[in-house]
């Protein structure tokens, strides 16, 4: 196995592990949220989390989140959001 491709197995096992372990913590906040303040169907609600994180990571204030946890995360909302529209289909 080359380096980039352990390099890249690590990374989206990484990922995939903090978004499993989330969706633990939060419940499927994204698929089922509870609608308390927000009307937004589910993709629409993902992707306006993405473009919170993609105006932090923009903003570059590292002061509530480091650029890697945000970009984790980015990751992590593209991965559900193309479970999302795979499930459209």
């Amino acid at each position: 196995m080359s380096d980039f491709t352990r390099r890249v197995a690590e990374t989206a096992t990484r990922v995939a592990k903090m978004l499993i372990d989330k969706n633990k913590q939060y419940g499927d906040s994204v698929h089922k949220p509870l609608r308390l303040f927000s009307k937004l169907d589910s993709e629409a609600g993902i992707r306006v989390r993405i473009d919170d994180k993609l105006s932090r990571l923009a903003r570059g204030n590292d002061s509530i989140e480091s650029d890697i946890d945000i970009v984790d995360d980015l990751i992590g909302y593209l991965i559900m959001l193309r479970m999302m529209m795979e499930e459209e289909e």
